[in-house]
């Protein structure tokens, strides 16, 4: 837990994101890694600050311990959360919500589910093959072959397909 002194001044969550999100795109550029997604939450009476890295291959435990020593010590001189919180870094796991355009083309080619925020052809779900994307869409092939353009904007999820 990084221990912060107790001053009154508490950080907008939004400031804070924005602050340490550059502080994580520097360091995860200078190791190779991909800046998935961050979050800083208060859960049960304490303050997270959780960031997700990802490379070609996956992360490993070494790759989150290099990650959070990085941006530990650049929090510490920066210092721009007040409050007492704790530092978590991690994988994103495989059912994490492929969120940008660098997501979805590392997993062109894969089976993602697909969720609508209103429904498109009577459908709020689709599953199917990652074939393409664009600014505007999102294209899989269906199980019967058929080919599915979903607009982005009314897409509330998209995550990889896990098959057991």
């Amino acid at each position: 837990m990084n221990n912060k002194s107790t001053n009154n001044k508490k950080t907008n969550r939004r400031e804070i994101l924005k602050i340490v999100k550059q502080m994580c795109l520097t360091i995860a550029d200078e190791l190779g890694f991909e800046l998935v997604d961050m979050e800083y939450i208060k859960e049960f009476g304490s303050y997270f600050l959780r960031v997700y890295i990802d490379k070609v291959g996956g992360v490993s435990t070494d790759d989150c311990e290099k990650m959070s020593d990085q941006l530990s010590t650049m929090l510490d001189e920066k210092d721009p959360i007040k409050e007492a919180y704790y530092l978590e870094v991690s994988s994103p796991g495989l059912d994490r919500p492929l969120k940008t355009d660098k997501d979805l083309k590392r997993n062109l080619n894969k089976d993602v589910e697909i969720r609508l925020y209103k429904p498109l052809d009577n459908m709020k779900n689709y599953e199917g093959v990652l074939v393409d994307l664009n600014d505007d869409e999102i294209i899989i092939e269906d199980s019967q072959g058929k080919t599915i353009s979903l607009p982005k904007e009314i897409i509330s999820i998209v995550r990889l397909a896990i098959k057991f």
